[in-house]
C-alpha cells in the first residue's frame, strides 16, 4: 500500500521534483525500519503515560523531526504529502509515537511563521530542539514593554514530555487590558511547568498534559496573531518559503489524520494476518479466509491460500457465477449430521418471488377463523 501510494504521482502539489519525490520515500523507508522497534515499546509507552525514549532517539536519529523545520537552520522542508505519510508508517508500530511525533512537527510547522529572530531564538545554537503547543486561547496576558507577561495553562499538550520550546494561545490585550488580538506565543519549557493530567485510556502514551506558566515574559517578536495566520498574513520574511506559505487551518487539520491512518491500516495488517489462522465463531469456517464476507471485504494478499475447502464441517464452496436457468442449485436433507448439501436440478427454475413478473398468490389451505354459522359453512367450503 505504501509503495502504491510513493508511486502515485497524481497526490502530489504542483511542481514537486523528483529530488522531493526521492526524499519522501527514504524519510517513509526510516520510519517504516523503526515500526518494528516501536511496536515492541508500544506497550511499555502506555503504561509509562510517555513516549518510550528509545522511540524518540530513534525518530531523531532518523531525521523525521526535521520534515516541517526550515532548510536554513537545519530541518529538511519537506511537503505535506510526505509528512502525512511519515506519520501513518510510524503509527503502524506506534500510535501513541506517531501522535506525538505529528504534533511536535506541525508545531515546527508553526514556528517556522514567526520572523526569523524568533526563528533564530529557536534553532540558530539548538537545531534539534523540539516544540510542543496548544492553540486555545487558555491563558492570560499583560502587556508591557517590548512584550507581555504571561500566565495561565494549556491542556493537551502532546509531546510536551520531549519539547524543548512550545507555543501557546492567549488572548492579546492592549495598553488599557482591552483584548484586541488571539496571540500565539513561542516559550522556553523551561520557564513553563508541566502538571501530570493525562490518563485518558488507549492514549496514555502521548503525554498530553497540561502547560503552566506564572508570570512568563514573551517578548514581542516570539508573538505572532492567529486571525492574520488564518487569513494567510504570516510574519515570516523568507515568503520564499512555500511549506511556510501554506493554508494555516487546513495544515493544523490535516496532519491528524496521518496517525489515525496508520493504526486503521495497522489494524488491516492484523486481520489479514490473523484471518487463515481463525476461525469465525458460530458459523462452519474454520478459518476466516474461507468467509466470502472476509473475501468481499478484504483484499486478497498473495500469502492467503486459494485452495477449495475439503473439509467435512466446511459448507461447499459457492460459486460467484449467477447460475443459469437449467441449472438452479437445491438442497436436500443430508444423512444423519442434518447438514444440507448441494445438488444441481435439471429443471427450470421457478420465478423468483422478487421477480418484475407477477405471480399469482397462493390461496391458504388452512380454514378461516370466523364466528357465526355464515364463516363455519365457509370455512368448511375452504377445506373441501
Amino acid at each position: 500500500m505504501s509503495s502504491t501510494s510513493m508511486s502515485d504521482c497524481s497526490l502530489d502539489r504542483p511542481g514537486t521534483s523528483d529530488e522531493a519525490r526521492a526524499l519522501r520515500a527514504e524519510l517513509v523507508g526510516r520510519a517504516r525500519e523503526i515500526v518494528p522497534v516501536l511496536a515492541r515499546n508500544a506497550a511499555q509507552t502506555e503504561a509509562d503515560r510517555r513516549v518510550v525514549e528509545e522511540n524518540i532517539e530513534l525518530i531523531d536519529r532518523a531525521d523525521l523531526f526535521a520534515i516541517m523545520k526550515p532548510r536554513r537552520l537545519g530541518g529538511l522542508e519537506t511537503d505535506m504529502r510526505t509528512k502525512l505519510e511519515v506519520s501513518r508508517e510510524l503509527a503502524r508500530g506506534c500510535g501513541s509515537t506517531s501522535w506525538a511525533a505529528t504534533l511536535m512537527n506541525v508545531c515546527s510547522f508553526f514556528a517556522g511563521l514567526y520572523p526569523d529572530r524568533a526563528q533564530r531564538d529557536l534553532w540558530a545554537d539548538s537545531p534539534g530542539d523540539r516544540i510542543a503547543g496548544v492553540l486555545a486561547p487558555t491563558g492570560e496576558a499583560t502587556r508591557v514593554e517590548a512584550g507581555y507577561r504571561l500566565s495561565g495553562s494549556w491542556g493537551w499538550a502532546s509531546g510536551c514530555l520531549h519539547a524543548q520550546w512550545a507555543v501557546v494561545g492567549f488572548p492579546v490585550p492592549d495598553e488599557r487590558g482591552e483584548i484586541v488580538d488571539q496571540g500565539l506565543a513561542l516559550v522556553p519549557m523551561s520557564e513553563l511547568s508541566i502538571s501530570d493530567t493525562w490518563y485518558v485510556a488507549g492514549m496514555r502514551g502521548t503525554g498530553s498534559n497540561t502547560l503552566v506558566a506564572r508570570d512568563v515574559f514573551v517578548p514581542g517578536h516570539r508573538v505572532i496573531s492567529i486571525p492574520a495566520a488564518i487569513g494567510g498574513r504570516y510574519a515570516t520574511e523568507h515568503t520564499d518559503e512555500a511549506l511556510y506559505r501554506s493554508a494555516f487551518i487546513p495544515v493544523a487539520a490535516l496532519v491528524l489524520a496521518g496517525p489515525q491512518l496508520g493504526l486503521a491500516q495497522a489494524a488491516l495488517d492484523l486481520v489479514i494476518e490473523k484471518a487463515p489462522k481463525r476461525s469465525i465463531s458460530y458459523t462452519f469456517y474454520e478459518v476466516q479466509t474461507e468467509a466470502p464476507t472476509v473475501q468481499l471485504a478484504v483484499p486478497r494478499p498473495p500469502r492467503w491460500s486459494t485452495r477449495p475447502t475439503c473439509s467435512p464441517t466446511a459448507r461447499p464452496p459457492t460459486s460467484t457465477r449467477p447460475p443459469s436457468t437449467a441449472s438452479i442449485p437445491t438442497t436436500r436433507r443430508g444423512p444423519a449430521s442434518g447438514w444440507t448439501r448441494a445438488r444441481r436440478s435439471r429443471t427450470p427454475a421457478r420465478p423468483s418471488a422478487c421477480s418484475s413478473r407477477p405471480t399469482a398468490r397462493r390461496r391458504s389451505r388452512r380454514p378461516a377463523r370466523c364466528s357465526g354459522s355464515g364463516g363455519t359453512r365457509r370455512s368448511r367450503r375452504a377445506t373441501r
